[in-house]
């Protein structure tokens, strides 16, 4: 059996960032950073499907 992965894409500019998940993978209000934007974000992934939950406050 194979076993699909994918990384995760930036909410903001589409690009790859350096999180993998695979289909089992499950994140909870994971703080996503993306190195090349600059952005955070909270997501979940579940099943290989991320929601957005918000925008990461700035400290």
């Amino acid at each position: 059996m194979q076993n699909h992965s994918l990384w995760i894409r930036c909410p903001v500019c589409h690009r790859k960032t350096r999180t993998k998940v695979y289909e089992d993978t499950i994140l909870l209000n994971f703080p996503l950073f993306c190195p090349k934007c600059g952005h955070g974000t909270l997501i979940n992934v579940v099943k290989l499907k991320m929601v957005v939950l918000s925008p990461e406050p700035d400290a």
